[in-house]
């Protein structure tokens, strides 16, 4: 239950609510490396067991398909669990099915596996999301939640570092194997230090009036198919349908396209890929503290999401031509530009439910619109295949990466033009 309470002048506010975040980013990290792997390792499965595209773009599709259903669930099991024991539960689900990948033999043993994969993973920003509901006011939920999500950009670096390492060394079982056993780490730690505010010991009087500073939310729960009649909920679920393919793509194809268009292989494609996550983090954690800032400065919060949303959108406009380019590091440039607009537009878009909606009802909406992104990854997986079988380049996909973020906008304010408060 929250207050209207406010933080005297001069009092010191706490900063528990960021050992939170730091342990959500470690969180993503950990994610974004089991998730990643798969596309780092294409090239060397794909010659081992004889997929072609389509094939590959199988493994992704039922990945998000099981993801799409499991967003779903697990944000409605974040309002009822709490983010503790449910980010708990979908944390232990995709270490498991990570590991589990070592043992798959054949095609339909990884589509087994990464559909596990997915099942877990589709918890992760549910209860991030949800993490950051309970533990922020709005004004810093954007940068806070652009500090976690940029735990993904680094899992997308370490992985094309130790991915490829472990694999030449000890083959590409180890590779699931080591990260998996080590990822686990987190678990424990998770569940001893996390608690709602009110609960944890270290949280001081002054930082609980923080958190709790904007208006109190209704506390009963609110049925799904209410939340489908509102269209704030359709705002952040057709946001997330436009946008969420392209960073799918980006991720389980790079490394081919890097390998493709640029001739390289398992021992060198780790330098452009770092570079290109590099600046994905820079867009995260920018994108939230831009809209963050401008509302501490006084903007409203309509206009400084908003805001902030239209710069990154114009900043993925010249990923249509990566392409064309006949420089590794020109092509490295206009991608990773597009990776941080990217971020920086995803973190303030996963804020808009937590901005408009009551906390009781926060999980849920996230769970909508993530089914619905995965949705639009699963058809951009089978496009990719297809284009990739057939035309054999991709122009095509950067292209409607390109266009993506201005249309997600237009319908985000066409559906949600004042970003003001639901009511249910």
């Amino acid at each position: 239950m929250t207050t209207d309470t406010q933080v005297p002048p001069g009092v010191r506010v706490g900063n528990t609510r960021w050992v939170v975040v730091t342990l959500l980013f470690f969180a993503m990290v950990i994610n974004y490396v089991d998730r990643q792997t798969i596309g780092i390792l294409k090239p060397t499965l794909s010659a081992e067991f004889g997929w072609n595209e389509s094939d590959y773009a199988n493994l992704v599709f039922w990945f998000q398909a099981s993801y799409a259903v499991s967003y779903l669930v697990f944000g409605r099991v974040m309002d009822r669990l709490g983010a503790r024991w449910g980010f708990g539960l979908a944390f232990f689900i995709w270490q498991i099915a990570h590991i589990a990948h070592a043992g798959a033999r054949g095609l339909n043993g990884f589509i087994f596996a990464r559909v596990a994969l997915g099942i877990g993973e589709g918890g992760g920003f549910p209860g991030g999301i949800k993490a950051v509901t309970e533990w922020f006011p709005k004004k810093e939920r954007a940068f806070a939640t652009g500090i976690f999500n940029a735990g993904t950009n680094i899992g997308a670096i370490v992985t094309p570092l130790v991915i490829p390492a472990i694999t030449i060394a000890w083959g590409w079982e180890m590779a699931f194997i080591i990260t998996g056993v080590a990822g686990l780490i987190w678990l424990p730690i998770w569940l001893i230090v996390y608690r709602r505010p009110r609960e944890h010991k270290k949280v001081s009087a002054a930082e609980l009036a923080y958190i709790e500073q904007d208006p109190a939310d209704p506390v009963e729960k609110v049925a799904w198919t209410k939340l489908l009649t509102k269209r704030e909920t359709w705002a952040y679920a057709l946001g997330k349908f436009l946008i969420d393919p392209i960073w799918w793509m980006f991720l389980f194809w790079l490394p081919d396209f890097l390998g493709k268009r640029y001739g390289l292989d398992l021992k060198t494609f780790g330098p452009p890929l770092v570079a290109i996550y590099l600046l994905s983090d820079v867009g995260s954690v920018g994108g939230g503290w831009l809209s963050s800032t401008m509302m501490k400065r006084g903007m409203s919060l309509n206009r400084a999401r908003k805001t902030a949303m239209l710069i990154c959108a114009l900043c993925a406009l010249p990923v249509g031509f990566a392409a064309l380019a006949d420089n590794l590091w020109v092509a490295v440039g206009i991608i990773g530009l597009a990776t941080a607009a990217h971020q920086g537009f995803s973190a303030n878009l996963y804020t808009l439910p937590g901005d408009v909606f009551p906390r009781s009802a926060v999980g849920s909406v996230i769970g909508i619109g993530g089914m619905v992104g995965a949705i639009g990854g699963m058809a951009m997986a089978k496009y990719a295949g297809w284009v990739l079988d057939t035309i054999g380049t991709y122009t095509p996909i950067f292209v409607i990466a390109a266009s993506a973020y201005l249309l997600a906008l237009g319908v985000v304010h066409l559906l949600s033009p004042k970003m003001e408060p639901v009511k249910l």
